[in-house]
């Protein structure tokens, strides 16, 4: 029997289990949220697809009782305050951090050997928390950002080049942010042929630029944050653990020389699998590439920085 445990059953928490039940991903789902009846009632509108769409994942939302997640193998971490227009990530780091903190503890009192995936913001730096306060291995705590970047940068990819969404390869790089992220355009591919022979660089550069801002623009058309496609990027993850399915996924993993960096959690290659994160995959970049991903780990570490002790 597999088990789930999804913290906050906010817009991003709530799609993530419903992503979870629907695709049948684990046998069991549980939706917690410290707000009274909220993951019950969301779990309960979920649970009444099962008949409809011939379901056999079992979801139960739950308030604040983490007893109820014994026995999780796999922790989603969705809860914090959601950005709002013209906030950035960073800006949530005081509030977001005692959240994480005290979520983190006690997940892992009922479920000391679950595997947790962070999506709360900003991701790396409560990735980065999440080791430090934890002293977890570090192939057992994933930051999602990577894997909702790269779908939003095959998105755009896919627009431009009037394509099925499927059917293109892309992949991003760096931190969680609007100005740290780096879309990887050399390695971008449609059916095994290269983009860069497919558009023309000004294009690429816009899909690269939009990408980067790709959250910024949800919340300011939302007045929120996204949540359809994080949601669903963070069950793509847990599918990836629990399956053993051994899919190459960018993520936030601590770097221990990775990529010239040490003590960072910053989004990677990553191969996903029942041990969680198996191996970082370290990509052949060029000089170009090689200084951004520098630039973004220093603004990584300097978010870090301002981390309450």
């Amino acid at each position: 029997m597999s088990k789930v445990t999804v913290v906050g059953a906010g817009n991003v928490g709530a799609t993530c289990a419903n992503v979870l039940v629907t695709n049948q991903v684990a046998d069991e789902v549980v939706l917690l949220d410290i707000k009274e009846g909220v993951a019950e009632g969301k779990a309960m509108d979920i649970m009444q697809t099962a008949n409809i769409l011939n379901l056999n994942t079992r979801l139960t939302g739950v308030t604040n009782d983490y007893s109820k997640t014994d026995g999780s193998d796999v922790v989603v971490i969705t809860s914090g305050i959601p950005r709002k227009p013209g906030m950035t990530r960073e800006e949530l780091i005081g509030v977001n951090a005692g959240i994480v903190k005290s979520v983190v503890e006690s997940v892992l009192a009922h479920s000391p050997n679950a595997i947790i995936v962070c999506v709360s913001n900003p991701m790396d730096t409560m990735t980065y928390l999440i080791h430090k306060h934890t002293n977890l291995p570090k192939n057992r705590i994933i930051g999602m950002g990577g894997a909702l970047d790269s779908a939003r940068f095959k998105y755009f990819l896919s627009q431009a080049l009037g394509a099925n969404a499927t059917e293109v390869e892309g992949i991003v790089i760096g931190g969680h942010g609007d100005t740290t992220m780096i879309p990887l355009k050399r390695f971008a591919a449609y059916r095994g042929l290269p983009v860069s022979t497919l558009l023309s660089a000004e294009c690429l550069d816009k899909v690269a630029a939009d990408t980067m801002v790709g959250g910024a623009t949800l919340t300011k058309l939302l007045g929120t944050s996204a949540w359809y496609a994080p949601g669903a990027a963070a069950a793509q993850v847990v599918a990836s653990v629990l399956h053993d399915q051994k899919r190459l996924i960018s993520c936030s993993a601590l770097l221990d020389g990775e990529y010239g960096e040490k003590d960072l959690c910053i989004g990677v290659p990553c191969i996903l699998g029942k041990n969680g994160i198996e191996k970082i995959v370290e990509f052949d970049l060029n000089a170009e590439e090689k200084e951004l991903f520098a630039k973004s780990a220093a603004a990584v570490h300097k978010t870090n920085s301002a981390l309450p002790c």
